[in-house]
């Protein structure tokens, strides 16, 4: 009997994180003029780079 654990899958797919970015940025357009906009901003680049948008 092999001790191996089974490979955790993906929780989210390529195209949830699409999803994910297009709703902070709606957000961040919402809290624009707030100290946490700053926070959102770095999430929606992050987002970016694990599932970039695609567009120029």
């Amino acid at each position: 009997m092999s001790n191996d654990q089974p490979r955790a899958r993906a929780v989210f797919s390529t195209e949830d994180f699409s999803l994910l970015r297009e709703a902070v940025a709606h957000y961040m357009s919402e809290i624009k003029d707030q100290p946490a906009s700053i926070k959102f901003a770095h999430l929606y680049h992050r987002l970016g780079r694990v599932a970039p948008s695609g567009k120029a």
